[in-house]
């Protein structure tokens, strides 16, 4: 199945569908947003990253910021933070430039502002990222990297199968869930407590009890 471009969702969502669906729905589909400080210290790295007219160079290799990408089996777009371009000796497998003679791998690198993690939330942007560049020109990409700035350190990432799969399944779902226009309820989770939108979200009332069960055993039991 390939999405039509009107159908394109934002990439950078995919982590956010990971890390929580209604976060996401409140973001993409109810358009709200509310900053913390967490939010705030990640636009600031990205606003140092995310230069589309820099140009750096690190021996052979060069370095692209915000290169647009996008894949219409995902159904996403959007803007990678950084491309290694690693010279390569043979076509198979690699790009060309317009701007830089000879044959190219392309090694995609995702700034975050905190360290690594046990879950997958980073990798699978990541990973579509990946996909993205292969789909658009034709090439296999089996690794990336996740930079993170409070441990100044890149983690290498294999873009195995399974977070393939992984990656294509949380797209769907997140077409599944703007197609319905529907956000998800809210489940409190510890993770809550460093949302931004935990003020709007208000996940805490999703763990108190209905009115209707309430009256059923506190005021219609006591009148049978």
């Amino acid at each position: 199945m390939e999405y039509e471009e009107d159908n394109m969702l934002m990439l950078s969502g995919i982590q956010h569908y990971m890390f929580c669906p209604r976060q996401w729905a409140l973001v993409h589909i109810e358009q709200q947003w509310l900053d913390n400080k967490l939010t705030v210290e990640g636009e600031l790295l990205h606003k140092n990253v995310d230069d589309p007219f820099y140009r750096q160079k690190n021996g052979n290799a060069l370095t692209l910021r915000s290169v647009p990408i996008a894949s219409k089996k995902l159904g996403l777009y959007g803007l990678t933070d950084a491309v290694e371009l690693i010279p390569s000796m043979a076509a198979e497998n690699s790009i060309t430039h317009t701007n830089y003679p000879g044959y190219w791998k392309p090694f995609p690198i995702e700034y975050k502002r905190g360290h690594s993690k046990p879950d997958k939330y980073d990798e699978v942007q990541l990973a579509a990222q990946v996909i993205c560049l292969e789909e658009m020109y034709q090439i296999k990409i089996d690794s990336a990297a996740l930079y993170y700035n409070e441990i100044r350190h890149r983690e290498y990432i294999f873009i195995t199968s399974l977070l393939r799969d992984l990656t294509y399944k949380c797209a769907s779902e997140m077409h599944e869930i703007y197609k319905s226009g529907i956000t998800p309820k809210a489940i409190n989770k510890p993770c809550c407590k460093n949302c931004s939108l935990a003020d709007l979200c208000l996940p805490e009332l999703n763990s108190c009890q209905p009115a209707s069960i309430y009256l059923n055993k506190n005021l219609y039991e006591k009148t049978s």
